[in-house]
């Protein structure tokens, strides 16, 4: 690989490997891989459903990456699919023929989000016990599709996700809460239809638990009221929350409501989910393509959640330590890492968690060199060019979605140039950082990673490479 412009080289590597991975996570291409249709019989990654000729599937496909699996499904079951509907932030892409499409909002439920939460659990009840219904989920289901509890207003139910989001809550505590206070979550889908329920889900959470993406409409779900009061308490929202949610949560532990659908039920005896797309696929294809640009590539097993900045301390030794074993004329080095952290947010800047990752990667290695605990040959020269251990960098970070928080950014990406702009310009990473700006600061310096929305939905991808 030719190195005669470090930065641009690097940068234009990074845009490909971020794409590649992309690529591997579109919607389509995972729903054809994954779904077969023989006469009479629906396969799904080797287990088979058998269908009589009165029996039918509906559709109910919701999500970022709505519009993409609705549109392979219709494909591949033709004159089988009796009813369909597609659920999906506004997307210019249109719903396959026969569909009913409605565009609700993310990452903020609103009045759409009613209507389609009602008008899936109509789709869902209609389905006759003999049929199938199948569940094409995608990350930001759970804001598309709502439906709260009798008695609980939209506006309660968004405001304590919004306090949650604002307290550093992650996705699993987030999804507790919610369900809890949902019709439609927590395997309210499934309990709604009278057949057969089959999720087929493109995992936008760690672990990728099936009770967690979207909130679990289609599946069972494992939390209680009792956990859902716990995280509420554990964030300092519980004497707090909005009116009807405590008293929500009081009436679930009571008994005077029901809970979410539990493993035990009959009606789970109906679901089978399966995992078609995920991280971990965006990562391998991610890896594919530094090794054919020519990198020494490798996947790092770092834990990746909590608190962006935290995380971002994790990683930096790691660059570092990888960065040292270089030697002339060895490869260049690509460091592959995905997942999905949180932001507590203190200040009243404005960025998204993959932003605020790359700057806190910019911070902490700025901290180090001043500190000078590091080796003094990485940092001997950092001041004034930027470079570790003689070395170009460049360190990226973006969601697969192709957005990253309120912002129109998919994350940033930053290397010695970029630190030279911001000495240039005067600027404050900590502050900057502190205030949660990261946004402003990567503009300012042109560090921000745009793709516009992608159509999928697997988590973030973080791209390290150096030669």
């Amino acid at each position: 690989m030719m190195l005669r412009n470090m930065r641009g080289t690097l940068l234009d590597a990074a845009r490909k490997i971020a794409a590649a991975a992309v690529e591997a996570v579109r919607p389509e291409r995972l729903i054809r891989d994954g779904l077969r249709w023989d006469p009479g019989r629906l396969e799904v990654q080797g287990r088979s459903f058998d269908l009589a000729e009165e029996e039918a599937v509906d559709i109910l496909s919701f999500g970022k990456a709505a519009a993409g699996m609705a549109w392979a499904a219709a494909e591949i079951l033709e004159s089988r699919v009796r009813r369909g509907l597609v659920v999906t932030p506004p997307d210019p892409s249109p719903e396959p023929p026969g569909f009913t499409r409605i565009e609700a909002a993310h990452p903020h439920p609103d009045a759409r989000s009613l209507l389609a939460g009602r008008t899936a659990l109509e789709l869902a009840g209609a389905s006759g016990p003999r049929d199938l219904l199948l569940l094409l989920v995608s990350g930001g289901g759970s804001s598309l599709l709502c439906a709260p509890r009798p008695g609980l207003d939209l506006r309660a139910k968004a405001d304590t996700a919004l306090a949650l989001m604002a307290r550093g809550a992650d996705i699993r505590e987030l999804n507790i809460v919610r369900k809890h206070l949902s019709l439609v979550k927590g395997g309210g889908l499934a309990v709604a239809a009278r057949g057969r329920v089959v999720n087929l889900l493109l995992s936008d959470v760690p672990g990728d638990d099936p009770e967690v993406i979207a909130a679990g409409p289609g599946t069972w779900d494992g939390s209680t009221f009792a956990e859902a009061e716990a995280v509420l308490r554990r964030r300092g929202l519980w004497d707090d929350s909005p009116p009807g949610v405590r008293e929500m949560i009081e009436a679930g532990l009571a008994g005077r409501i029901p809970e979410t659908l539990k493993k035990n039920d009959p009606a789970a005896e109906r679901i089978s989910s399966f995992i078609i797309g995920r991280n971990a696929t965006a990562l391998a294809a991610a890896r594919r393509e530094a090794e054919a640009l020519g990198f020494r590539a490798s996947i790092m097993a770092v834990p990746d959640a909590g608190e962006a900045r935290e995380a971002a301390a994790r990683y930096v030794p790691n660059l570092l330590a990888s960065i040292r074993t270089l030697h002339p004329g060895d490869k260049p080095i690509a460091l592959i890492a995905g997942g999905e952290h949180t932001v507590t947010i203190r200040g009243r800047g404005l960025g998204g968690r993959n932003q605020e990752f790359v700057l806190a990667v910019l911070v902490d290695i700025g901290k180090r060199a001043r500190a000078g605990t590091a080796d003094p040959s990485v940092f001997g020269t950092f001041s004034r060019t930027g470079r570790l251990h003689g070395r170009d960098w460049l360190a990226m970070s973006f969601g697969t979605d192709g957005v990253d928080g309120p912002t129109d950014a998919a994350g940033a990406w930053a290397g010695p140039d970029v630190l030279a702009r911001a000495q240039a310009l005067g600027l404050n990473m900590g502050a900057r950082l502190d205030d949660n700006d990261s946004y402003r600061f990567f503009q300012k310096t042109g560090g921000l990673y745009k793709t516009g929305p992608t159509g999928t939905n697997v988590m973030d991808v973080r791209i390290f490479l150096a030669g």
